[in-house]
């Protein structure tokens, strides 16, 4: 199976002096995790104001805002920083080529190569300046469902302004159901994100130090 060639200003930094993840990377990521975990807290609180599914709500132990207006602000001041935020690593990362080498080309086979090796406990982890194709599927799908959510939220908050947005997800309840489902992939995402983090620690180091 062949891998992309790692950019030289982005290999390893004991191999050539150099960190693996950027500044813009490293800030933007964290400010990301913050965000989205503000957004998840609260917008279970508001998903329990009006819940989806009779089978499912969140305990409030694990809501953020206590009730539904304290919801409602938590989740608009996170949703402006993970806007803007995510413009400016949106940006960075297509200006400067970074997606491009770091998440094509996503090939069917080598996904399932590298998903097989992964369960087995097989796959390599020594070179964290280059993604295999479980990554790049992942990292790549996690933008998609990010900015599904964000135009989902927005079709939900103003139905009128929008509403050719919230026509395109087909009215305002199914805009519902698809923030919720961009939300369970978003959750989704973090808990494998998290494990493979502690299965590989020198992966978190790379992401607070850059090397």
């Amino acid at each position: 199976m062949t891998v992309a060639t790692a950019d030289p200003q982005e290999v390893p930094a004991s191999t050539q002096g150099r960190v693996i993840h950027p500044l813009w990377v490293r800030v933007t990521h964290w400010i990301n995790a913050v965000a989205i975990l503000v957004m998840i807290g609260s917008g279970w609180q508001i998903y329990d104001a009006s819940p989806l599914f009779r089978f499912l709500t969140f305990p409030p132990s694990i809501a953020l805002g206590n009730w539904l207006a304290g919801a409602l602000l938590w989740h608009f001041a996170a949703m402006w920083v993970l806007v803007v935020n995510g413009i400016v690593y949106v940006t960075l990362g297509i200006a400067t080529g970074r997606f491009r080498r770091k998440f094509l080309p996503i090939r069917p086979r080598e996904v399932l190569a590298d998903l097989r090796a992964a369960l087995s406990g097989r796959l390599a982890h020594e070179n964290l300046s280059v993604y295999n194709a479980v990554q790049k599927l992942l990292y790549s799908g996690v933008i998609l469902a990010g900015i599904v959510i964000v135009l989902s939220g927005l079709a939900i908050w103003k139905p009128v302004q929008f509403h050719y947005l919230t026509s395109l997800f087909g009215g305002y309840d199914f805009a519902r159901y698809v923030h919720f489902f961009a939300m369970t992939a978003i959750a989704g995402f973090i808990a494998v994100h998290v494990v493979m983090a502690l299965i590989v620690p020198k992966s978190l180091r790379a992401m607070v130090l850059g090397s």
